[in-house]
């Protein structure tokens, strides 16, 4: 995985850097596919959704929107569906069967508790300041700048992915699926401290003064230690009246049985094993606060009603939510 982002990121530093991305896929250019496209040649975007889904690439992104779909009363997310094109979604959804058979049938339970807890946070957010902005660390498909009223949003992401939101979103926002909203697709390098710097000062600058809502979903234990510390302060770095909220795989969790299952599924993929756990003193350190953590078993007592299903047989990702 980490492989992964640096090898998206070395395009991402090469295209992106300082400006939103404007890749082929915006402007409709073709490329070469060695996949099964037609005649050998496909869009872009469609060229990196195989690559994506049939190898390392992105594959999180896609795996994470099915689960919201097939939970989106759960995640509170009727957009989901709509990320992935019909002529798409069925390559998702064998490769979340796949995956469900190999490593645990209960991911549209995680991720879709997952969003929840995210979203009703960035609510409660925007109750207090209808000012605040959103930024998104990991973004993928992920719906909350159209589901609240954000001032304004930034997404990050891989460069493949970013292109595909984009174009995505474009094909929404045309059938009136999307409303128009303010949000701003970045591609960055995460690894890399001088990307990170550069995306830091274009927070600053996105915010401009205003509230930040910070979220890194789906990615801190994706990133070398200090990579995914780094990224966990980003909103703090960019400014005092910020709300971070992180999902996480607690210290406690390295043999977990289900992440060791996810281990072997993803070396299938050439996706190396290295993992980050972290402590929620470890959180608390890096935003400068307490924070209060959310564990599958938590948020199932909270939406739910009860526990259907043990921590013991879940990916166990927690959400940590630093207290303002």
């Amino acid at each position: 995985m980490r492989q992964r982002l640096r090898a998206a990121g070395r395009m991402a530093e090469e295209q992106v850097i300082g400006s939103t991305y404007t890749g082929d896929a915006q402007s409709g250019g073709m490329i070469e596919c060695k996949s099964a496209c037609v005649a050998g040649n496909c869009h872009v975007a469609d060229s990196w959704f195989y690559v994506d889904v049939h190898n390392d690439v992105g594959l999180t992104a896609y795996l994470v929107n099915e689960s919201r779909a097939r939970r989106e009363d759960l995640a509170a997310d009727p957009l989901a569906r709509e990320w992935i094109s019909d002529e798409q979604r069925g390559a998702v959804r064998d490769m979340w069967d796949e995956f469900a058979e190999s490593v645990y049938p209960y991911d549209d339970l995680v991720v879709s508790l997952r969003g929840r807890i995210i979203l009703e946070t960035l609510t409660h957010a925007l109750e207090k300041r209808s000012d605040t902005v959103l930024v998104v660390c990991g973004a993928g498909f992920s719906s909350y700048p159209w589901l609240l009223p954000f001032a304004a949003a930034m997404e990050v992401d891989l460069p493949n992915i970013v292109a595909n939101k984009r174009r995505r979103a474009a094909e929404l926002r045309a059938a009136g699926v999307l409303d128009q909203r303010d949000v701003e697709h970045v591609a960055a390098d995460l690894n890399d401290p001088e990307a990170r710097r550069r995306l830091l000062d274009r927070i600053r600058q996105f915010a401009a003064g205003r509230p930040i809502a910070y979220v890194a979903e789906g990615l801190i234990f994706y990133l070398p230690p200090d990579g995914a510390r780094a990224v966990i302060g980003l909103g703090v770095s960019a400014g005092p009246d910020t709300l971070t909220m992180v999902s996480y795989w607690p210290l406690s969790t390295v043999d977990h049985p289900v992440l060791s299952a996810q281990r072997r599924w993803f070396r299938k993929r050439s996706v190396p094993e290295d993992a980050t756990y972290l402590t929620t003193s470890d959180l608390s350190t890096i935003v400068g606060s307490p924070v209060d953590n959310h564990s599958p078993e938590d948020l199932q007592r909270r939406y739910l009603g009860e526990v259907v299903v043990p921590e013991t047989e879940l990916i166990p990702e927690h959400v940590a939510v630093a207290r303002l």
